[in-house]
């Protein structure tokens, strides 16, 4: 634990002393904001505060997607300049490397959730939520960054160059695009539909939308909780994986 709150310290430093990784994981979700709702919000036939109650789960977990997905890029730059190896050769723990990136990941995400969320409410969004609900969405935040931060980790780490890992995050950035965050599952063609319904970011986003409004969520959360602690799991065994390997030349 001692090794893991060094390595944090380390990768908030980082976060310090290059803010712009904090700007890289807003604008995007901003712009689409911004976008969604004054210039699409209106061909939506429900008035632009109600779309923007309805967009602002997708618009949380997209900033968690551009948040973790600086990740991989940051783990690759390691790798590619040598720290890493230095680290394989000091006395600490292997996993307090990775966990002390994770866990930084993962404050960092929060951040920029309270800062998309702040915004929202300036841009006239008032949620339902009761204190149950604002728990329940935290931890599905925290739970979903968690979970993107281990497997971004494992992508910068199976990435042999920095433009590689550039790319590799992709999916953890775009899936939430194609999910029911601007749009009901209902109103999509077949394939695409059962797609989006079935893809882990519409439970998150569906139960962030519940928790959100106070409305009832059924059996989303176990869903989305399930997709969460899978894609952690395989995130962290592929991680350890990884590093555990002796570096190859990149």
């Amino acid at each position: 634990m001692r090794d893991a709150l060094t390595m944090l310290r380390r990768d908030l430093l980082h976060t310090r002393r290059n803010p712009s990784t904090l700007f890289g994981a807003l604008i995007f979700p901003i712009i689409m904001l911004l976008l969604f709702v004054y210039v699409f919000g209106g061909s939506a036939g429900v008035g632009t505060q109600q779309y923007l109650t309805y967009v602002v789960p997708g618009i949380v977990v997209m900033s968690i997607g551009y948040s973790v997905g600086q990740t991989a890029l940051a783990v690759t730059v390691d790798m590619t300049e040598g720290v890493i190896t230095r680290f394989r050769t000091m006395g600490i723990s292997r996993a307090a490397v990775l966990t002390g990136r994770v866990i930084g990941t993962v404050l960092r995400t929060l951040v920029c959730v309270a800062i998309i969320v702040a915004l929202t409410v300036l841009m006239g969004f008032r949620p339902h939520a009761t204190a149950v609900g604002w728990l329940t969405a935290a931890a599905f935040v925290a739970l979903t960054a968690f979970a993107a931060a281990w497997l971004t980790t494992a992508l910068g780490l199976s990435s042999r160059t920095v433009v590689a890992a550039s790319y590799a995050a992709f999916p953890v950035t775009f899936l939430p695009i194609v999910s029911s965050a601007f749009s009901p599952t209902a109103t999509m063609p077949g394939a695409v539909r059962a797609f989006t319904e079935h893809q882990p970011y519409t439970s998150i986003i569906e139960t962030l939308r519940a928790a959100l409004t106070g409305t009832p969520a059924g059996h989303t959360p176990w869903i989305a909780a399930a997709w969460c602690v899978a894609a952690a799991l395989a995130g962290y065994l592929w991680s350890r994986s990884r590093f555990a390997r002796p570096p190859t030349p990149r």
